[in-house]
């Protein structure tokens, strides 16, 4: 049973049958009929170029051409995978080595393919 705290964290409660067998407890004699356990839910797993994305503060627009630049290759095929312009393509890259501190093109996508991969 999914439930939800004041401040907005989730956790799950587990309600668990118990035998009809009375317990005796500091002498006095109890027959529950459920256990209830409450666990918090762990956060939800976030994919590698959405952390990448909140750790540069990139743009959609930035991301999108980040993601291409490692998966198509250069400008111009980029430029064509998205159907924009070269000078698009270069003016998000120059924001991306300067929001990721990259020296270059094949050091980003470097960066990126060893954090994908990891």
């Amino acid at each position: 049973m999914p439930l939800k705290a004041q401040d907005g964290s989730c956790y799950v409660a587990h309600v668990l049958p118990l035998t009809s067998v009375p317990a005796v407890f500091a002498g006095k004699a109890y027959s529950a009929t459920a256990a209830l356990f409450v666990c918090k839910v762990a956060t939800q797993i976030r994919s590698a170029p959405e952390i990448i994305a909140r750790a540069y503060n990139l743009t959609p627009t930035e991301l999108r051409v980040l993601m291409a630049i490692v998966e198509v290759g250069g400008v111009p095929e980029v430029a064509v995978a998205l159907g924009v312009a070269e000078s698009t393509v270069k003016t998000h890259l120059g924001r991306l080595f300067v929001k990721t501190g990259a020296a270059g093109r094949p050091i980003l996508s470097r960066s990126l393919r060893d954090l994908r991969h990891r």
